[in-house]
């Protein structure tokens, strides 16, 4: 198996755990260098990332079509509200960066759709609230286009402005979706100076993935994290890393408790045992069940069918303007953006806050995302779970 697996428009199956839906479809797949970004390109590169964004076709607008011209999905009020967020008097002065490959060239236009659209304020280039640059640091030599990676892109800044509308953002585009090219973003992104970096792809684990953890993504004082999968069972790279925050992924619904809101762990949410990285000590007394790292440490909602709203118009596979999208690509930036608003990324070097503060999220109790033994790598529970982690935002204590 290839150490990341290049999937372009992946049809999501059973084999995600989520049955055979042909309304749900994986974006953002890797391009590898003799490949042109509609291709369809056989799993036979390693080291290619691919993104954890899932479209809800249902829900999306069509290009030509009239239907779902206005937003569906959870937008930044829903957010807010689920995880019980500041976003409304914190965040000022934070960063938070978002590591892609490749280039999304209405990046800046889109995202002003989306804050005006939810009367959030408007964060431009021109005001220094948005950065668009290379991996390099080039605001002027950006990589070359790729329509499935830019609705990525979309998806991870509308993400941010949802989560934490007052704090920068800076879009680090790598020049291929290649792990060394990924991992350069990660160190340009903690260069520029982000508070925390979000990293919405993985592949599979390598032998060498020690290697990269000191190489792209050691940087204490920043909170890093990783989405943790939408195949369900298994754990994917880099959200093994013992110095990132591994995000799982949820069923988030309206609910007529005190909370006002329900969660489930959702089945294609990435999770068990890492097959290199040691158990780091964080993980000590959480009753993994793993010899070894194990994943996930936190989570937010990612099931495409409880979606979130995106704005993208850069045409993919038909589609441009409002979309609903999941994945634990949305939970990444979710979880990036309350460590900003927590404002503790000084202190931050790995996920251990989330494990000290464990009883200030509100942990998910049912739902999994196959079968395993032990039950807790794949089966929602109380306490820490590999589909959820210790569970999802309650307020920012946790962070």
């Amino acid at each position: 198996m290839p150490r990341f697996i290049p999937t372009l428009a992946l049809a999501v199956t059973a084999a995600a755990g989520l049955g055979a839906i042909p309304a749900l479809t994986s974006v953002a797949g890797a391009v590898t260098p003799t490949a042109s970004s509609s291709t369809h390109v056989a799993a036979s590169a390693a080291n290619w990332a691919h993104g954890n964004a899932i479209r809800n076709d249902s829900k999306s607008h069509r290009i030509g079509a009239t239907a779902n011209a206005a937003p569906s999905g959870f937008g930044p009020s829903s957010i807010q509200s689920a995880y019980k967020l500041p976003s409304s008097t914190a965040g000022s002065g934070r960063t938070v960066a978002i590591v892609d490959a490749f280039n999304d060239p209405t990046a800046g236009k889109d995202l002003a759709v989306y804050r005006s659209t939810y009367g959030l304020s408007a964060c431009t280039k021109a005001t220094g609230c948005l950065k668009i640059v290379s991996q390099t640091g080039s605001t002027t030599s950006l990589p070359k286009t790729n329509a499935g990676w830019a609705t990525e892109e979309s998806l991870d800044l509308d993400m941010v402005s949802a989560t934490c509308p007052n704090c920068h953002i800076i879009l680090v585009e790598a020049t291929s979706a290649s792990n060394a090219n990924l991992g350069k973003a990660v160190n340009e992104a903690a260069k520029l100076g982000a508070d925390a970096i979000s990293n919405s792809y993985g592949g599979s684990e390598s032998s060498s993935d020690p290697t990269y953890d000191t190489t792209y993504y050691d940087h204490p004082g920043i909170a890093i994290t990783a989405s943790s999968g939408d195949s369900g069972y298994g754990v994917e790279y880099p959200a093994a890393s013992p110095y990132v925050t591994a995000v799982g992924g949820t069923s988030l619904s309206k609910a007529s408790n005190t909370r006002g809101w329900t969660e489930t762990a959702w089945s294609g949410a990435g999770a068990g045992c890492s097959a290199y990285e040691a158990k780091p000590s964080f993980q000590g007394s959480a009753s993994t069940g793993c010899a070894k790292r194990a994943v996930a440490d936190v989570s937010a909602v990612a099931d495409p069918n409880t979606g979130v709203a995106v704005y993208d118009t850069t045409p993919y596979q038909g589609f441009s303007g409002w979309q609903v999208y999941g994945g634990t690509s949305v939970a990444s930036p979710l979880i990036a953006s309350v460590y900003a608003l927590a404002g503790n990324t000084s202190s931050v070097d790995n996920a251990s806050l989330a494990y000290t503060n464990h009883t200030s999220l509100f942990d998910v109790t049912s739902g999994s995302d196959g079968s395993c033994s032990p039950s807790q790598l794949c089966t929602a529970r109380a306490g820490w779970d590999g589909p959820t982690g210790y569970g999802t935002p309650d307020g920012v204590a946790a962070f």
